[in-house]
């Protein structure tokens, strides 16, 4: 999944992680965070639960153009334990 944070401006820090979903769907669990998903998808999408930061969150796309805002140009991380099935996968690279 593609994380960004939004808890310092519409250009935050972002990666790409695999992401625990809840039986209803309504929160996300990444590193250790509890996310719930808001009513509105306006900037922000989720909120951690601890710290009421918010953060986007969406599936990552074909084309790597990921972030909500695409002026950053701000890199991705992308964690050690996906990055070879989310280049392989969804990028379609080997």
């Amino acid at each position: 999944m593609y994380i960004e944070d939004k808890s310092s401006g519409l250009n935050g820090q972002a990666r790409i992680g695999r992401v625990t979903f809840s039986k209803s769907g309504r929160s996300v669990s990444y590193d250790d965070r509890t996310f719930h998903r808001t009513g509105s998808g306006y900037k922000y999408n989720f909120f951690d639960v601890e710290t009421d930061e918010h953060f986007w969150k969406s599936g990552p796309r074909k084309d790597g153009a990921d972030r909500l805002y695409p002026d950053s140009s701000a890199p991705v991380e992308i964690d050690a334990d996906v990055a070879e099935e989310y280049w392989a996968t969804i990028r379609s690279r080997k």
